[in-house]
């Protein structure tokens, strides 16, 4: 990867001498602020010494799921918003917060208005299982629920209920739902000295869950997390694990998987060390973590006492089938057991959401690309749309961690100066595109107010006074009044 990197580096070198040429500049524009869309900017501004990059986001707030997404006590993965904060003070940057594409804009209009857009942002809708009782009640997404403990405006009136069950259970055994099961499951007393939303960290306080749930469809030699992950949560102080020793079981497929795959390998050994080192009774109070392999979700079950609200999940069995070589899917036996709970998170994957006019591959949850270049199915051949671009999960699908869209960002962004240089992005006769002046413009028109970057250094100067107060590193602003209000002189916020 270094040394590709290395060869894009020199290219843009090169073309960055070439493009200063140029009198007319490039209009870029990034949708989404996140991870994908400040890497694309960063890597546009250094490629392209004449770009002028607008990067826009239908929050008031910067940074995507940096800010909503990274749990709240992993404060080394957030340093990377002063990177980001660099990139949006750039000379030949703006931010322009609070606008949505498909209402506060639509994509033709963007596209008419720049002579390079990048979608990049990223998947904030759930995939669904779609089985029997997935409206009950008490089911929610691991999405929402992180959106809620971390302060996003749109998770504030999640309200989970955490009192009325000791049982939670959380479908896939991913970092997402590494991350659930441990705020469910860690001290209060370490979340209070981190930035976690503070209607969050109430509910948490005075939550009734004991044991929790990670269940997973396939076996733990198969595993999603990261061994990072796997430790911060067997490593939580009083917590005991429950891992069954049958489970770790292998057959020679699995010794296969683990031979040519050492994160999987590694995350095998944790869970093996756990399932022998822990204590095996339960003290007064003492929470506990069940891990579960080798189970689907087949139903969600109806409390009997609290119409409409899930009491527990069904589960059928699985084994592994061989489907190609160091690859093994579940497949269901015919077999079913009960988990009796009053709480349900899914984590099992994020989706993206399509705009208007804007190829998309539903099943996939994509939109179709060539190297970040989107493209245009017909019925005999794939047509690229000049000058969209693509980064980050709408590109590859939601996986990844944060520094995966370094590596997304450095070849969509080695496309665009491709076709740049092949002089498919600006003509020599047309009038230029208005680009900045033109959104700002149209905005205008439309009682759109936008946020700069300077409006969300206030946002921030808030929330850090405001955490102080609390020996936290900030108090987020959680509802959308909160944000919008924040830029106002002298206005005061009670948390």
């Amino acid at each position: 990867m270094l040394p590709m990197r290395i060869f894009h580096s020199k290219r843009w070198l090169c073309r960055s001498f070439s493009n200063i040429l140029h009198s007319e500049p490039l209009r870029v524009c990034v949708v989404g602020s996140g991870p994908a869309g400040c890497y694309t900017a960063e890597k546009m501004l250094k490629a392209h010494q004449q770009a002028q990059v607008d990067i826009i986001d239908r929050l008031p707030t910067p940074f995507g799921l940096v800010r909503s997404g990274v749990a709240p006590d992993h404060p080394e993965t957030k340093i990377v918003v002063n990177q980001f904060s660099r990139v949006a003070q750039h000379e030949r940057c703006s931010f322009f917060g609070n606008v949505t594409l498909g209402s506060s804009i639509s994509l033709s209009e963007l596209r008419k208005l720049y002579d390079v857009v990048v979608l990049a942002y990223g998947a904030e809708s759930d995939r669904n299982l779609g089985i029997p009782g997935e409206n009950l009640k008490g089911v929610i997404s691991a999405r929402e629920f992180v959106w809620w403990y971390n302060g996003h405006p749109d998770g504030r009136n999640l309200d989970p209920d955490l009192k009325s069950t000791d049982t939670a259970v959380i479908l896939g055994q991913g970092n997402v739902a590494l991350d659930v099961a441990r705020i469910l499951l860690r001290p209060t007393t370490e979340l209070a000295t981190t930035d976690i939303a503070s209607h969050a960290l109430a509910a948490l306080e005075e939550s009734s869950i004991r044991v929790v749930y990670l269940v997973g469809r396939r076996g733990p030699a198969q595993a999603a997390c990261t061994a990072k992950e796997l430790r911060e949560v067997l490593g939580i102080h009083n917590l005991d694990i429950s891992i069954k020793e049958s489970d770790l079981l292998l057959t020679p497929a699995d010794e296969e998987e683990l031979k040519s795959n050492r994160i999987h390998r590694r995350i095998f050994e944790l869970l093996s060390k756990a399932a022998t080192s822990r204590p095996r009774h339960t003290g007064l109070n003492q929470r506990q973590l069940r891990f579960v392999f080798f189970r689907k979700p087949d139903s969600f079950q109806e409390s009997k006492d609290s119409t409409g609200h899930v009491s527990g999940v069904r589960f059928e069995k699985t084994v592994l089938k061989g489907v190609g070589p160091g690859k093994q899917i579940a497949v269901g036996t015919g077999e079913f057991e009960d988990i009796k709970c009053g709480m349900v998170l899914k984590s099992i994957g994020y989706k993206s959401v399509p705009v208007d006019g804007l190829p998309f591959d539903h099943k996939k949850g994509i939109v179709p690309n060539d190297k970040g270049r989107v493209l245009h199915e017909t019925t005999d051949t794939a047509v690229l749309e000049e000058g969209l671009y693509v980064c980050g999960w709408l590109k590859r699908g939601p996986t990844g961690i944060v520094a995966t869209n370094l590596y997304c960002a450095e070849e969509t962004v080695s496309s665009i100066l491709e076709d740049l240089e092949k002089g498919a992005l600006i003509s020599s006769t047309a009038a230029p595109k208005p680009g900045r002046d033109g959104l700002l413009n149209l905005l205008h028109n439309r009682n759109v107010r936008n946020f700069s970057f300077h409006d969300w250094e206030k946002i921030d100067f808030e929330e850090r006074k405001l955490g102080s107060l609390r020996n936290k590193p900030r108090e987020k602003l959680a509802t959308w009044n909160e944000l919008l209000s924040a830029t106002s002189e002298g206005t005061e916020y009670s948390t």
